[in-house]
């Protein structure tokens, strides 16, 4: 069994049985959850505008090279410049001599999930760089020194009660301060950070090829002060953010919103086409995207998973899961976690070191009916596993169990044999995979072709 597999075996254990880390997790997710219909309200037919969204996806992926080149020829064009990142590695490499150049001590920084893939704030710290998360939910977390524990949602996790013990720990605040004492409190902490930073880092939810273009959704106004008041603004994106049109967003800006918090739409939505220009009043002296593939090409290689980097991460799929509902979002070990992130998670990494991930899912199909674009992800997890299996990441005693299960399967005569105490046996104290976590297997004294055999003969 590898490390993280037995980290997330040994996590989930823990936080299962976590009776309240589960009700603040289930009350906030349950929030979204009553909230989501209510959104949807706003699609005459939600069911072909999810379909529509994931054709348009579709022929993104399908195209993905040309999409990509055409955003760099019109994002260059206006004076941006693009960085290709190969890997996460490149990528702060990429970062670190931006920051060199520019001489800077302090960055500020908005919500962003592939920032966090690259452990960015770790590798600015060593570099002797302070950076700050200017979401509310991403401050809370960097005040705990925990990572994001949703997709969306970053603080989930926590009550009220916990954030304001938190700020008294940290920021010497009164303590139980009210919710909205505690925003005034971050607010007055971070405002003067925007005019401070030397260079501000957000992420991206969608890259725009005809416009050359990035587009960032917000709740807070957080991002557009990041990428607005700093003189260097640099976007990390995923290469699988790209979307053809300008015109697109009228559809995915509506789905994201809703499917993610059950917004009509979100309070902010930003769109960036470069550095400020001549005429222009406003906006960094100088822009960089950073394209990063980091994996994301192995999922495309496959026709099967390339459906995967369709995600807009909405979050929708972790609010369906129930094996997330009960284990939350650290237990996985990465960077994204619930179906999601057990369907990407082992292409962007060793697959016989993240393998595990697949097999944490019911199967129920509940977070494919959710997704916005329609992704498979039920079907796609399948699929991980029979790629595990191809690959020779499954283990041998795994390979010689299903081979003993398979030989008797195929042979009727080799079923029937043995009495119920010696299958029990078999079972329950010889293969301990299945009963680690679950009651012992108590077969019956007569397989059911015996017993058919008899009540024919009576």
């Amino acid at each position: 069994m590898s490390e993280s597999a037995s980290s997330f075996i040994a996590k989930s254990s823990v936080k299962s049985a976590d009776l309240d880390h589960r009700r603040k997790i289930n009350f906030n997710i349950g929030r979204y959850n009553a909230a989501v219909p209510n959104g949807k309200k706003q699609f005459p037919d939600i069911g072909s505008a999810r379909e529509r969204a994931k054709n348009i996806k579709w022929r993104a992926m399908e195209g993905l090279d040309t999409q990509l080149e055409n955003f760099e020829a019109a994002f260059t064009k206006r004076g941006g410049k693009v960085i290709w990142a190969e890997d996460a590695a490149q990528a702060l490499q990429e970062i670190k001599k931006i920051c060199e150049a520019k001489k800077c001590r302090s960055i500020v920084k908005s919500k962003s999930m592939v920032t966090e893939e690259l452990k960015l704030n770790d590798f600015l710290h060593e570099q002797g760089i302070e950076s700050v998360e200017t979401d509310l939910g991403e401050y809370i977390q960097q005040l705990d020194g925990e990572p994001p524990y949703h997709i969306v949602t970053p603080a989930m996790h926590k009550s009220k009660e916990d954030v304001a013990k938190l700020f008294y720990e940290k920021l010497h605040t009164a303590p139980n301060l009210s919710p909205e004492a505690l925003t005034l409190v971050a607010r007055e902490k971070l405002r003067t950070k925007y005019t401070e930073a030397e260079i501000g880092i957000t992420g991206a939810n969608f890259l725009i090829a005809d416009a050359g273009a990035i587009a960032i959704s917000e709740n807070e106004g957080n991002a557009r002060l990041s990428c607005a008041f700093p003189k260097t603004h640099i976007a990390i994106v995923g290469i699988e953010k790209i979307i053809p049109s300008l015109t697109d967003l009228a559809l995915f800006w509506p789905l994201l919103s809703t499917f993610g918090t059950g917004q009509q739409v979100t309070v902010y939505n930003t769109i960036v086409t470069g550095p400020r220009q001549p005429e222009e009043t406003d906006g960094p002296d100088e822009m960089y995207v950073i394209l990063l593939d980091n994996g994301r090409t192995n999922l495309l290689a496959n026709p099967k998973t390339r459906e995967s980097l369709y995600c807009i991460r909405c979050g929708a799929c972790l609010n369906a899961c129930p094996v997330y509902k009960n284990i939350g979002g650290h237990a996985y070990g990465t960077t994204y976690s619930g179906p999601i992130g057990a369907v990407i998670t082992p292409h962007m990494r060793p697959m016989d070191e993240w393998k595990h991930l697949s097999y944490a899912s019911s199967l129920c199909g509940n977070c494919t009916e959710v997704c916005a674009v329609k992704i498979n992800l039920h079907e796609l997890l399948l699929e991980n596993r029979h790629e595990a299996v191809n690959t020779g990441a499954a283990s041998t005693t795994e390979k010689i169990a299903w081979k003993i299960w398979k030989k008797a399967s195929l042979h009727r005569s080799l079923m029937n044999q043995g009495n119920r105490k010696i299958k029990n046996w078999m079972v329950n104290k010889l293969f301990k995979g299945w009963t680690a976590h679950r009651a012992d297997l108590n077969f019956s004294a007569k397989t059911f072709n015996e017993m058919w055999k008899d009540r024919k003969q009576e």
